[in-house]
């Protein structure tokens, strides 16, 4: 898809979509999300939004064995997802990114405990 600064709006009154994402974003955005698309792998990203943990912790609490969380883990750090720092003798998982964070936060915002889509805030006026 090639960039074009003048394209038009899709309709009267919405804003011009200037900056088209390169074929480069697209194939990092889709990867992105396919690498979250793992429900395991999502609840961990999950919970290291929330904080820092170790690969026993997030085991217990994800409930998968520690050599699949390691997997995971070692998937998500190469790609830029999470972090890791050393504390003693474990390492300890992190999101620094605040996009990252946003995304996590925003897609449980919008998924309801049932897993429908939970309704939109309303708009104030």
């Amino acid at each position: 898809m090639p960039k074009n600064p003048a394209l038009p709006a899709a309709e009267p009154g919405l804003p011009r979509l200037d900056a088209e994402p390169t074929e480069a974003q697209l194939a990092a955005a889709a990867a992105t999300f396919a690498l979250l698309a793992s429900p395991p792998r999502l609840h961990l990203v999950w919970l290291i939004t929330h904080g820092s943990y170790d690969v026993g912790t997030l085991a217990k609490r994800v409930g998968i064995s520690i050599a699949t969380v390691s997997q995971h883990l070692s998937k998500l750090r190469l790609a830029g997802v999470i972090t890791a720092r050393r504390d003693g003798r474990r390492h300890l998982y992190t999101v620094d990114d605040p996009h990252v964070m946003a995304l996590v936060e925003q897609i449980f915002d919008h998924i309801a405990p049932d897993g429908t889509l939970a309704p939109d805030p309303p708009q104030e006026r």
